[in-house]
């Protein structure tokens, strides 16, 4: 079910996406350990010495110093994502469908009519998503701590999505297939 995500060359240098099943009984605890388990691989592959990823007082993952990540689960999957000296790095991953109505609330106008079918190339979950990975990135650089996920806008240029809050830009890559989307965010 895991699959890769197509990142720019330039953008990806360094990124690690490692995925991880939940384990039975699929509860709170299983996520957030198969979340952990996802990040310690990630950090693994990325060099670090340091695997274990505690919670920040806010309850954010605090990745080791110099190793920019984030984590995402559903009740039977987790992904993390590490991105060694970047500012801050967002993932996101949906199995959910998003009704018309989460859409009507989470997206705005312009997003529904140039990012939705017909005139866009991105579904309602994908976009979700998208909104979830750039919220992580952007909430971890600090100075944002009263925003909401859904005040995000996304608007696409050039081929490129992208994600902004008051003036703040980040990239957004998105991936699908029938069951799943991913989105990273990754601010350099």
């Amino acid at each position: 079910m895991a699959f890769g995500l197509d990142i720019p060359a330039g953008a990806a240098t360094g990124v690690w996406i490692e995925w991880c099943a939940v384990r039975p009984p699929y509860g709170p605890r299983e996520e957030f350990t198969a979340g952990r388990r996802a990040a310690a691989a990630a950090l693994a592959a990325a060099g670090a010495a340091e695997r274990a990823v505690p919670r920040h007082s806010d309850g954010r993952p605090c990745f080791p110093r110099g190793f920019a990540g984030s984590i995402a689960h559903t009740a039977r999957l987790a992904v993390a994502v590490v991105a060694p000296g970047a500012t801050a790095v967002g993932i996101d991953i949906e199995d959910a469908e998003i009704s018309p109505r989460v859409a009507a609330f989470i997206l705005r106008g312009r997003e529904r009519s140039t990012l939705l079918p017909p005139a866009g190339e991105y579904t309602a979950r994908e976009l979700f998503a998208a909104k979830e990975a750039a919220f992580k990135a952007l909430y971890g650089t600090g100075g944002l701590k009263e925003f909401l996920f859904w005040r995000i806008e996304l608007s696409r240029s050039q081929g490129a999505l992208t994600a902004s809050y008051r003036g703040v830009p980040v990239p957004v890559w998105v991936r699908s297939d029938a069951d799943l989307s991913i989105a990273v965010a990754i601010r350099r």
